[in-house]
């Protein structure tokens, strides 16, 4: 069993290491999962809910379990201007709305204010600044002033303080510490100083203070951790974008009458209303009316698509024309749009592979710096440094560390990896798929409703001598009507769009795998339809015919012949053609290094034809549906395998492969079994969805290596071994910097174009 978790409290990345640990210890617990970057944790097994939760609140922090929004209320009545139902009983807090910038920035412009001060008495001197008279020769009365000031800087961001400490008596010290840490420091040593001072004869001055140095590094610390917010904030972007879609209110009929409510209300088997220009409230099926329907917020198309009478409609998409009655489906957060929510939200609560060294890295980062930091005090001791110095250098180690900018290399590019696709229609439902799909080496294709379109069409008219393609084709569809073949409806359909009005057939007979019989009213006519080899067996056809037919069956098409009366009247081909952008996305896919199989339960014949139109480089033919895992199997053993497929028959292939992918239009069943969904029935979406997937992984190992190499290079720098005195202040600026950095680069994936 799943559950969804909001966790407070956390400040870095070793925060969400110890949680995860903490929960990954109770029993019947099966994995956890915690991200920083949206402060939640997705648990699974059969752990109790407060068990779980006072687990996270014994380690330091809070834990509550995600809820659904409530539901009830009356309804309004369409038309009218007063609403029978309470907003506020609909009102649902923003999960991901920025919480935390506000407060930072009133904590900043509050530090901000009294630091100037700080730095005006305590190195205004610099700059040929004085404090005034009363001052001068009175270094204990400056020395208490920058301690009063210090002290309310110390005040306003005494969340550092708390968290820090607090997680540090819990054994689990984070970032928190190390800022409290060298902040904390810096002030005791200077009040040390300063009580020092009042002492006859003491030789120390107020150059030895480092009053500054504690207010400007939880200043420059509370900088960096807004830019950061900011940032993080924008990471979400692509999921806000989505849930601002959700429609707020439905027209329903109820007893006749229009009446509007709350989405939430809605019921599935109610009838709503969608009129031209508004937004579809919940997913339905048409059954009146027909419009053009903007599907670009789910599908990222932004061609329209008519829906008539029997199509399906989605939540959040636009009627742009016309007048649609539907009857609801799926509603609250069964609708397509909840669910995209939902995979896009858990994707991001996810860890990817890639992020395991990350966060063993993270889980003892804390400690270790802490450790060094007290080797650098000890070292410089040792050295015949003074005290001082020597903890100006252990402060300079705790406050550039920076364990954030590790635990935010991954989940930063996850999330704006899982928005960009979300956009284009492309749904990675966890952080390892997303990450998989780019190292796939060989794509397994289902043909039917994946390379082809599904549904059979006409491709061929070829009259005998004596008979146009007109008389063909609608002697072909008045007898065809009559059956419920799929081949009967292609040719019907085909017949309709040339507006060929079929005649009147009498006596129909079907003779189950051979072909039809009828007689047409008008005349007392025979005609018949079937097989090469049923109507050669019963007329004369000629050779050139019967050569027209069997080169058209070599194509993996299928040739059926009519007659009338005694005579061949012609040669109709019907296939189930590919779509119109299977080849070029095969082509893209064998470009990006890709092998591409087709798998198929068609003949070899059928299967080869449409395999070299396609341009694939291998066909395996003949395979039943249970087949298809095995042939998954097979092909694993040479390479890291997806399986890209719609149907029922493909969910135990797409459960098998490494990375299994189900188009958008294909059954629950295996969109169910997938690992990422294509929304449009694209086959192109495939080879975007593994140039996304490289990119992600690309921008991870770029967040990665400089946060690493930021702590290499910036924890020696800081403790003096480059032969440089790094002052603390300098080493916070970086600190808070380095978070931002990691998450701005992450954001340069929102350029990624298809």
């Amino acid at each position: 069993m799943k559950k969804n978790f909001n966790v407070t409290g956390m400040s870095c990345a070793a925060c969400s290491a110890r949680v995860e640990r903490v929960v990954k210890k109770l029993e019947g617990v099966e994995s956890c999962s915690v991200s920083l970057l949206t402060n939640s944790m997705i648990v699974e097994g059969t752990a109790s809910t407060e068990n779980i939760i006072a687990a996270v609140e014994k380690a330091g922090y809070g834990a509550t379990i995600q809820s659904a929004p409530c539901e009830g209320g009356e309804g309004q009545l369409a038309g009218e201007g007063v609403a029978l139902h309470t907003p506020a009983s609909f009102s649902k807090e923003d999960p991901l709305a920025d919480k935390e910038t506000p407060v930072l920035k009133r904590r900043l412009y509050f530090s901000l204010g009294f630091l100037f001060v700080l730095i005006y008495f305590s190195m205004g001197h610099m700059v040929g600044l004085t404090p005034g008279k009363f001052f001068e020769g009175n270094g204990v009365a400056l020395g208490i002033v920058e301690m009063l000031l210090a002290g309310i800087i110390m005040v306003i961001n005494q969340k550092f303080f708390i968290s820090g400490f607090g997680s540090l008596i819990h054994f689990a010290p984070n970032m928190d510490t190390l800022v409290a840490m060298g902040s904390g420091v810096s002030f005791a040593w200077s009040v040390y100083v300063l009580l020092n001072m009042t002492a006859p004869g003491s030789e120390f001055k107020t150059s030895d203070f480092y009053f500054e140095s504690a207010g400007m590094i939880l200043t420059l610390i509370t900088v960096g951790k807004m830019l950061e917010a900011k940032s993080k904030g924008r990471t979400t972007d692509a999921l806000k974008s989505l849930i601002k879609l959700a429609p707020k209110n439905a027209c329903v009929l109820k007893n006749n009458r229009e009446i509007i409510i709350p989405v939430e209300q809605v019921k599935t088997g109610d009838i709503f209303i969608v009129r031209g220009g508004e937004n579809i409230p919940v997913d339905g099926l048409v059954i009146e009316g027909s419009s053009a329907v903007n599907e670009s917020a789910l599908t990222g198309e932004s061609i329209p698509v008519d829906k008539a009478p029997g199509d399906s409609v989605s939540a959040a998409t636009i009627n742009q024309s016309g007048y649609l009655k539907c009857q609801a489906t799926r509603v609250g957060q069964d609708t397509t749009l909840s669910q995209i929510i939902k995979m896009v939200s858990d994707a991001a609560a996810t860890k990817a592979p890639v992020a395991k060294t990350a966060d063993k890295v993270c889980g003892v980062f804390v400690p270790a710096v802490m450790l060094i930091a007290l080797l650098v005090v000890a070292g410089w001791l040792i050295a015949g440094k003074s005290l001082g110095e020597a903890l100006s250098y252990g402060i300079a180690v705790l406050v550039i560390s920076c364990p954030c900018a590790l635990g935010l290399a991954t989940p930063v590019a996850v999330m704006v990896g899982n928005g960009v696709g979300a956009k284009n229609g492309i749904l990675f439902k966890t952080a390892v798929s997303l990450e998989e799909t780019g190292k796939i080496k060989i794509a397994a294709l289902d043909k039917t409703g994946t390379i082809t379109a599904g549904t059979p069409e006409v491709t061929d008219l070829i009259p005998a001598e004596n008979f146009s393609p007109e008389e063909l084709i609608s002697l072909a569809s008045s007898l065809e009507a009559k059956s419920e073949h799929p081949l009967a409806k292609a040719i019907v359909k085909f017949a309709e769009a040339k507006k060929i009005q079929p005649f009147e057939i009498k006596n129909f007979e079907s003779l189950t795998g051979n072909g039809l019989k009828g007689i047409l009213t008008e005349g007392e006519i025979n005609l018949a339809a079937g097989s090469l080899k049923f109507i050669s067996e019963n007329f004369s056809v000629n050779e050139k015919i019967k050569a027209k037919a069997q080169e058209l069956a070599e194509q993996g098409k299928t040739p059926l012949l009519f007659t009338k009366g005694e005579k061949v009247l012609g040669v109709i081909a019907v296939a189930d053609v590919i779509k119109s952008d299977s080849k070029e996305a095969i082509a893209e896919l064998k470009k990006l290094g890709v092998r591409v199989v087709m798998l198929t339960g068609d003949n070899e014949r059928t299967a080869r034809a449409i395999g070299t139109q396609a341009g694939v480089d291998e066909v395996i033919a003949g395979v039943l549906p249970d087949g298809k895992e095995n042939v998954i199997k097979t092909l694993q053993a040479q390479g890291k395998t997806a399986m890209v497929g719609d149907g029922i028959n493909d969910a135990p292939a797409l459960t098998r492969a490494d990375v299994g992918i189900a188009i958008g239009a294909g059954t629950d069943v295996a969109i169910d079994a997938a690992d990422v969904v294509l929304m449009k029935s694209s086959l192109s979406d495939v080879a975007a969805a593994v140039k996304l997937s490289r990119a992600t992984l690309r921008n991870i190992h770029e967040n990665l290596f400089w946060a690493f190499i930021y702590n290499v290079i910036g924890i020696p720098l800081a403790a003096g071994l480059y032969g440089l005195k790094l002052d603390p202040m300098f080493g916070a600026a970086a600190m808070s910097l380095s978070s931002f950095c990691v998450i701005s680069n992450a954001l340069r994936l929102n350029l990624f174009r298809k």
